[in-house]
């Protein structure tokens, strides 16, 4: 704290000292973030400045971290009895971290205004077992963003409304010469492939899960997984992509070398940004494709919630943080990056304005987001099945084999 800062709170607490002793005691709650999509580490800032200027008596200590390490960071500050107050958590841990007592249960905290006013679809993100663990913040599914120049000299009219035509405009571009791989995706062994995996399974009407086991290896799941197989053993998709992460997709694509790509919400405004993409201007959004004869579109819930942790000695200043944070006239603040979770904002020209083809993919593919499993062993059943992505997308073993082996090795 700067001198001079500490100064003027030491002298408004004296002042204050007669009416009311603990009006200006500060309480630092500790935040874990992550460092990648949706809103930016800037926006994270100034969103919890204007909390601190609201609340002057609470200072937040931020810290960011990967997605990747996230659910670790989260889980081991939990065992060392300290760490954090409030943390961000993806839609597919709250079984988790409600069986193990990581997030306050905080149904009574939340208001019939939050229940209207909030997005039905969002609720999922923070729900176990019929009770909240949070408030939903991120609300987010992927889009088949696609580069209307590219398709334009291609002759092509109207981006791809099913998979297979996905493949056929791919294959138009890649034969007139204009790219060779027309097509990115995240599918490192990461959750980013189970993400697009699940936008696939949601197009083919397949389950995780039948009865509490797993069901992956049949129909829809086994469909999906040889969508993918056969997108790149055709030299249609960039071979990279058995490597590529979400951010590496968005490089890609930015750079002018993806016709297609797969990605979050965040990389639109990005992609668009004339200071850091050559395709400015270019950008075409839809949601993602359906399967002729199964369905219109397809996705996936890549939702994110903010909840506070069990470990928490400051409890009540975490949840006012947390409603801050979530709040409708902050989303709307910063809703250039990730879309907000109020469905009045989708009405609200500050909103709206200069990304309608956004909103318009937004209200199809947030109305269809299909949900990852929602079981406490998420984490076994998510690694089982990166490995038989990677080793189907590598020819190591066939779909079918794959899927049956990450059956057995799911924990369920």
């Amino acid at each position: 704290m700067s001198k001079s800062l500490h100064k003027t709170m030491l002298g408004a607490a004296l002042i204050g000292a007669s009416f009311a002793p603990h009006a200006f005691a500060e309480t630092t709650i500790n935040a874990l973030f992550m460092a990648q999509a949706a809103y930016s580490e800037a926006d994270v800032r100034s969103m919890s400045e204007a909390f601190s200027k609201a609340n002057p008596d609470v200072k937040v200590n931020l810290e960011f971290v990967p997605y990747e390490g996230l659910h670790d960071k989260t889980v081991l500050a939990q065992g060392s009895g300290g760490g954090y107050d409030v943390v961000l958590f993806d839609v597919i841990w709250p079984a988790e971290y409600a069986t193990n007592n990581v997030l306050v249960d905080v149904t009574s905290r939340i208001t019939d205004d939050m229940k209207k006013g909030v997005l039905p679809g969002a609720w999922t993100t923070v729900q176990y077992d019929g009770k909240y663990y949070g408030m939903p913040w991120i609300l987010d599914t992927k889009y088949l963003f696609y580069n209307k120049e590219i398709l334009g000299k291609a002759g092509i009219k109207a981006p791809p409304r099913t998979w297979d035509e996905l493949t056929e405009q791919a294959k138009v571009i890649k034969d007139k010469g204009l790219l060779a791989t027309p097509i990115a995706w995240s599918w490192s062994q990461a959750e980013a492939a189970i993400c697009d995996y699940t936008t696939l399974v949601s197009a083919y009407k397949g389950d995780f899960l039948k009865d509490g086991k797993p069901d992956f290896q049949n129909g829809g799941g086994l469909d999906a997984l040889n969508y993918m197989v056969s997108s790149y053993k055709s030299g249609l998709t960039n071979p990279n992509s058995k490597e590529f992460l979400e951010e590496d997709v968005r490089k890609v694509f930015q750079n002018g070398d993806a016709a297609f790509a797969l990605n979050w919400t965040y990389m639109y405004n990005m992609a668009n940004d004339p200071k850091d993409s050559k395709v400015a201007g270019k950008v075409g959004v839809v949601p993602a494709p359906g399967v002729a004869g199964k369905s219109e579109a397809s996705a996936v819930n890549g939702s994110m919630g903010l909840g506070v942790t069990t470990a928490s000695k400051h409890p009540e200043e975490a949840w006012k943080y947390v409603a801050f944070m979530t709040s409708q006239a902050t989303q709307n603040q910063y809703a250039k990056l990730s879309l907000p979770i109020w469905a009045s904002s989708y009405d609200d020209p500050a909103v709206t304005k200069g990304q309608e083809e956004l909103i318009s993919a937004a209200k199809v593919g947030l109305a269809a987001m299909y949900p990852r499993p929602t079981t406490p062993k998420y984490q076994e059943l998510s690694t089982a099945l990166q490995q038989a992505i990677q080793e189907s997308l590598l020819g190591q073993s066939s779909p079918q084999d794959a899927l049956k082996s990450a059956a057995d090795n799911s924990g369920l």
